[in-house]
C-alpha cells in the first residue's frame, strides 16, 4: 500500500512507518511544516520515501492521510490533484479541541473522510457532528535498557514548556520543582531544563530517572508517556485526559487532580525506590498491552486495507 502524508509528529510518523506499508512525504526548498522530508533526527527505514512537491500530482498513491486541518484545507488543493482527492482518505486527529473543550466541531464534513483519533479522550471531546469516527491507540518500541543505578529525580519531557503556559503545566511544574527534585528535557527547554534530547536517545536518558511527571493540564496523551512506561517508570501525573485511564493509582504510578496528593506520592516513591521500582515493572506491562506496536500496526494496516478495497469495490 502506498500512503501519503505529511511529516507533522515526527515520533509518530516513525512508530507509523513501522508497518507494512509504502509512506511517501512532501518535501519543499522552504521546509516549512509538513515539508521537512525525512530530516535527520529519526532512523526511519526504506519505505519512507521524500517526494519533491512539485511532483506529487503526478505520483500513485493508494491513500491520503491528512494530520493537520491545514493539510485537510490548503495543503491538499495546492498538492493533490483533482483524482488524488478521491482517493480513500483518513484524517488522523492527534489532538484534542483546542478552541473549547466540548463544543468545538471537527473540520472534516465530509462522510467519505475517516476521521481517528490517538485517544478516546479526543474522540469523546470533538463535536463530529454525529458522524462515526475510529480510534487508534498509540503503539511505540523502545529497546531494553539495563541500568544499574537510577537518579533519585523524577524526569519530565515537553517542548516549549515556558512559552506553553497552564495548559501545558508550566505553573505547576515550577511549583513541584519547587518541593521535588525534577529534570525537564525538551525543545526550547534550556531556561529551565536540561535542552533537547533527540528522539532516539530519550529512552536511555530517561531510563536513569526514578519516575516520569507530566504537569500538563489539557492536552492527548503524549508519547513520551507511553515510552517511559515501556522503559519501565511509574507515571505521575493529572488524572485529566487519557492519563485517567491509562495509570492505575498505586499500581503503575499516582493519578490525582490534588497537586499536594502528587508531590506526596513523589517523595515517597524518593524515598522508598524498591516500591517505584515494582511500579516501574507494572507499567512496563501495561504499555506492552496497550502500546504494542503490533496492535497498531495491525490496527492501522485493517483499517488501510478495508478502505482501499471499498474504494476499489466503488471504482
Amino acid at each position: 500500500m502506498r500512503i501519503f502524508t505529511w511529516h507533522i509528529h515526527g515520533s509518530y510518523l516513525y512508530y507509523l512507518s513501522q508497518g507494512p506499508w509504502e509512506l511517501y512525504i512532501p518535501v519543499n526548498q522552504k521546509k516549512d511544516e509538513g515539508y521537512y522530508g525525512r530530516g535527520t533526527t529519526f532512523p526511519f527505514g526504506a519505505n519512507v520515501h521524500e517526494i519533491d512537491v512539485n511532483e506529487v500530482r503526478d505520483a500513485d498513491f493508494d491513500l491520503i492521510l491528512y494530520q493537520t486541518e491545514k493539510n485537510y484545507l490548503e495543503d491538499q488543493y495546492q498538492i493533490l490533484s483533482d483524482e488524488q482527492r478521491q482517493l480513500p482518505r483518513v484524517f488522523l486527529e492527534h489532538d484534542p479541541p483546542w478552541q473549547h473543550p466540548t463544543d468545538e466541531r471537527h473540520p472534516v464534513e465530509d462522510p467519505e473522510v475517516t476521521v481517528v483519533h490517538v485517544t478516546h479522550f479526543n474522540a469523546l471531546m470533538w463535536d463530529n457532528g454525529g458522524r462515526p469516527t475510529r480510534v487508534i491507540p498509540h503503539g511505540v518500541t523502545v529497546p531494553v535498557l539495563l541500568v544499574s543505578e537510577k537518579k533519585n529525580r523524577g524526569i519530565v519531557v515537553i517542548n516549549n514548556l515556558s512559552s506553553r503556559g497552564r495548559m501545558l503545566g508550566a505553573d505547576i511544574f515550577s511549583r513541584v520543582a519547587a518541593e521535588v527534585p525534577l529534570d525537564l528535557v525538551g525543545m526550547a527547554t534550556e531556561d529551565i531544563g536540561l535542552g533537547e534530547v533527540l528522539h532516539p536517545q530519550l529512552p536511555a536518558f530517561i531510563s536513569q530517572y526514578r519516575f516520569f511527571f507530566n504537569p500538563i493540564r489539557y492536552t492527548s496523551l503524549g508519547l513520551s508517556i507511553c515510552e517511559a512506561m515501556m522503559c519501565g517508570l511509574p507515571v505521575v501525573g493529572l488524572a485529566t485526559t487519557e492519563l485517567a485511564t491509562t495509570i492505575e493509582s498505586g499500581y503503575s504510578g499516582f493519578v490525582h487532580t490534588d497537586i499536594d496528593q502528587l508531590i506526596a506520592k513523589m517523595k515517597f516513591m524518593l524515598e522508598y525506590p524498591e516500591q517505584a521500582e515494582k511500579m516501574g515493572a507494572n507499567a512496563r506491562t501495561v504499555a506492552h498491552e496497550k502500546f504494542s506496536i503490533d496492535r497498531f500496526c495491525q490496527d492501522w494496516n485493517t483499517l488501510f486495507g478495508e478502505l482501499i478495497e471499498r474504494y476499489k469495490n466503488q471504482t
